[in-house]
């Protein structure tokens, strides 16, 4: 089969008029009888939409109208993905090739009218339009939600949880200038360790009463520049955001005075002891009889 082809694809190319071009592609040009679609150079070679969109472009002109050509249809006929479609299918739009809008039928159903325009700059001209029906892609409706029976105590969480705030920039309690001389040399220092981490002055003004608290605490520098420059996201887009957030949640707690590092004493615990008269234990700082023993020798005396 294959030998057939060459034998044929040679008698074609012998039959071209003119000289062959010595590079590059070359036609065999056999006119179409049937199931052919003419297209425009201006989609086939358009330098403004990408090939992808090109493609899909030529695959929706060439299919009759009331095709689905949303983006689940084309994903489930070629390879390329949702987004990859998503996108060509942008493009098509952004040049006027494509237009989806929302409209409501004579029902009051809501569907998704999708037209397509084999020539968008002819139409902008007032070209004549040749009347072809309009490619309705029809809208599934969403199943209805089947009430569930709710314990009135039970409250269903939301999907989308609320972004916790964000951690205000630590304070020193007293910003002394030697604190922030020290807060602000260390800040711009970071770099040093860290190319990524370049901060402008007005990041270094901003950021350094949060260095200053750092030191303020007994934090050694080597230790601040250890916790802002270790396994930083590559790359680093905002390198102000991201020594902002390690300063605040990984500030470390004051240093213990001594009164705190001070082992707590506990009172004395009174000791038993053995009763002489009953052998009873009781509780007591020295050796003697028990309670009762001692009553009722008052009461014998």
């Amino acid at each position: 089969m294959d030998t057939q082809h060459d034998i044929a694809l040679t008698r074609a190319l012998t039959g071209i008029p003119g000289p062959l071009p010595p590079s590059g592609v070359i036609h065999v040009a056999i006119p179409h009888a049937s199931r052919f679609t003419i297209v425009g150079n201006h989609l086939a070679q358009h330098d403004g939409l990408s090939l992808t969109a090109i493609g899909i472009g030529v695959h929706i002109q060439s299919l009759p109208a009331g095709s689905r050509v949303g983006i689940k249809a084309l994903t489930a006929r070629f390879a390329e993905g949702e987004t990859t479609i998503a996108a060509a299918l942008r493009e098509l739009e952004t040049h006027g090739y494509l237009h989806r809008t929302r409209a409501r039928l004579a029902n009051g159903r809501m569907v998704t009218r999708t037209v397509f325009c084999n020539q968008p700059g002819a139409l902008l001209r007032g070209g004549a339009v040749v009347p072809v029906p309009v490619a309705v892609a029809p809208v599934v409706p969403e199943p209805t939600p089947v009430p569930k029976e709710e314990h009135p105590a039970v409250r269903v969480p939301s999907r989308i949880a609320p972004k916790p705030p964000r951690r205000p920039l630590p304070q020193p309690r007293e910003l002394t200038p030697e604190l922030h001389r020290a807060a602000s040399a260390l800040l711009a220092d970071l770099r040093r360790h860290a190319p990524e981490l370049v901060l402008s002055e007005d990041d270094v003004e901003e950021l350094a009463p949060g260095a200053a608290a750092w030191l303020e605490r007994g934090a050694h520098p080597d230790a601040i520049r250890h916790a802002l420059t270790t396994e930083l996201p590559q790359p680093p887009k905002y390198p102000a955001k991201i020594v902002r957030h390690r300063l605040a949640v990984l500030l470390p707690p004051p240093l213990p005075g001594a009164q705190e590092l001070t082992p707590v004493r506990r009172a004395p615990v009174t000791p038993f002891q053995t009763c002489e008269g009953c052998d009873r234990a009781f509780r007591s700082p020295d050796p003697g009889h028990c309670r009762d023993c001692r009553a009722q020798y008052w009461e014998a005396a």
